[in-house]
C-alpha cells in the first residue's frame, strides 16, 4: 500500500507540472544555474547567556552539524556577520561528512576547503553576509553537513542562532580538518553560518518557514531533527525525489511580528530571512502568538488595546503579503495553535477571543494565497482552546516531536505544485 500511495502522489505531482527530473544540472560555473536553499537559519545577537566569551573564539575552531532538506553535486555555505559592529575574519572554513547528527568526528574522506573569491581566508565586514565559492560536493538529500570555521580573533558583537536544537563543538587551534575533537567544549547553538544553497535542477525551488518558537522548533528533540519543517522536508523528498523542494527554516524563538524580542521582528528581518534566500518560491507564516501572548502577560489590558492589537497583527501580515507577492513568492497563511494553559502567558478569555479573531481573519479567502490550518489539527476537541496532549510538550505552548510530525502532515503537497 505505501509503495501505491507514493505512485499516486508522483503521478498526481506530475498532472500538476512537476516532471522527473532531467538530465544532469550545468555547473556553477554556466550562465543557467539553479541555485536553492538547502538549509538555514535566521540571525541574531545570542542573549549573553547563549553567547561565547572573546577568549573563547580566540584561535579557535567551531564545528558545526546541519541538516540539508535537498541534495546536490554542488553547493555553497553562508557565513553571517549580520550584527558584527567590526570585521569578521575568517582563517578557513572546511565542509565533511559527519560521523552523526550527533558527533564531532567526521569522513576525513569527505573534507573539503571552501574558498572566497578564490582566498581560503574571508573577512565579512560589518552588517553584511558573505558566500563561499561553489564547490563540487556531493550531498544527499536529508543529509548532515559539518561546516568546519576557524577564527583568529573573536568578533567584536557576535552573530548567531541560538535555538540550534543542535550540538556544536568549539576547540582551540586550527583544527579545521581534524577527524574528531575528543576535547572541544559542547554548545547547542550555531554561530556565524547562516546558509547552504545547492545547485538543483531546473524548477526546482525553496519553501521559507517564517515564525518564532514553534518553527525554531523549541521542545523537539537536540540532535533529533524533529522539528515539522525537518518532518515537511521527509515528506517532501519522499513524494518528488530529486524534485523535491527546499526547506528553510527561518523561526526565532520569542520572535514577534511588531517588535523586537529575542531577535529582530518579524517585518524588520524579512527581506534578509525570506526574500533573500535562493530560490526562494513558496513562504509559511506562522507568527503571532508572542505578539497576542505578551499583550496581557503582566495582567489584562482593556478591549480597545485588544482591539488595537488585532488590527496591528493584521496589518503585519498584509506587509508580509504584499512584499512576498512583488518578488512572486505564494504567501501561505498559518492559523496560531492554541495555548491555555501556558504558564509563561497565562492566557485568559480575552486572548482566546484574540487568537479566535486572528485565525478567522488567516482563514478568511483573499488575505493569504492559501492557508494550512494548524489551530484545526492541533487543538483538543473537547477544549479547543488547548493542545491536544499528545502534541503537547507540557508547556502547553509548544508541541512535542509529534505534534510536529502532525504540523507537516496537515501541510497539502499540492500547495507547492506550480
Amino acid at each position: 500500500m505505501r509503495f501505491v500511495r507514493k505512485k499516486l502522489l508522483v503521478a498526481t505531482f506530475l498532472a500538476m507540472g512537476l516532471a522527473p527530473a532531467g538530465p544532469a544540472v550545468a555547473q556553477a560555473t554556466g550562465a543557467q544555474v539553479n541555485w536553492v536553499g538547502s538549509w538555514a537559519a535566521s540571525q541574531q545577537i545570542p542573549e549573553p547567556q547563549n553567547a561565547l566569551a572573546p577568549d573563547d573564539l580566540r584561535d579557535a575552531t567551531l564545528r558545526q552539524i546541519v541538516r540539508l532538506s535537498i541534495g546536490g553535486a554542488t553547493l555553497r555555505v553562508h557565513l553571517s556577520n549580520a550584527f558584527g559592529t567590526s570585521p569578521l575574519h575568517v582563517t578557513s572554513v572546511h565542509i565533511a561528512q559527519p560521523a552523526s547528527s550527533a558527533s564531532a568526528r567526521i569522513n576525513g574522506a569527505t573534507d573539503k576547503a571552501l574558498s572566497f573569491s578564490g582566498s581560503s581566508d574571508v573577512t565579512v565586514p560589518a552588517g553584511a553576509e558573505f558566500v563561499s565559492d561553489p564547490v563540487d560536493y556531493s550531498a544527499p538529500p536529508l543529509c548532515n553537513l559539518a561546516i568546519t570555521l576557524h577564527l583568529d580573533a573573536p568578533p567584536a558583537q557576535l552573530t548567531g542562532h541560538p535555538g540550534s536544537r543542535s550540538t556544536s563543538y568549539l576547540g582551540h587551534g586550527d583544527l579545521v580538518s581534524a577527524v574528531d575533537l575528543p576535547h572541544a567544549r559542547k554548545v547547542e547553538h550555531w554561530y556565524l553560518v547562516a546558509g547552504v544553497d545547492v545547485v538543483a535542477p531546473p524548477g526546482v525551488a525553496s519553501i521559507v518557514a517564517l515564525g518564532d518558537s514553534i518553527t525554531d522548533g523549541h521542545g523537539s528533540t537536540t540532535n533529533g531533527n524533529d522539528r515539522w519543517t525537518d518532518a515537511l522536508a521527509e515528506r517532501l523528498q519522499a513524494a518528488l525525489g530529486p524534485r523535491a523542494l527546499g526547506v528553510l527554516n527561518q523561526g526565532i524563538g520569542g520572535n514577534h511580528l511588531l517588535t523586537d524580542g529575542l531577535g529582530p521582528n518579524a517585518l524588520a528581518r524579512f527581506d534578509r530571512d525570506v526574500l533573500a534566500q535562493a530560490g526562494v518560491r513558496y513562504l509559511i507564516v506562522l507568527e503571532g502568538v508572542n505578539d497576542l501572548g505578551g499583550l496581557a502577560r503582566a495582567g489584562e489590558v482593556t478591549p480597545a488595546e485588544h482591539a488595537s492589537l488585532l488590527h496591528l497583527v493584521q496589518a503585519a501580515y498584509e506587509q508580509i503579503v504584499v512584499r512576498a507577492r512583488v518578488q512572486g513568492i505564494k504567501v501561505i497563511g498559518a492559523t496560531i495553535l492554541p495555548y491555555a494553559g501556558s504558564d509563561y502567558y497565562h492566557p485568559g478569555p480575552s486572548n482566546e477571543a484574540d487568537r479566535q479573531a486572528i485565525n478567522q481573519w488567516i482563514r478568511t479567502p483573499g488575505h493569504f494565497d492559501a492557508i494550512v490550518d494548524f489551530d484545526k489539527v492541533m487543538r483538543d476537541p473537547g477544549q479547543p482552546e488547548r493542545l491536544l496532549m499528545p502534541y503537547d510538550s507540557g508547556d502547553h505552548l509548544h508541541p512535542s516531536s509529534a505534534g510536529y510530525r502532525a504540523m507537516a502532515e496537515a501541510i497539502p503537497l499540492s500547495l507547492f505544485a506550480r
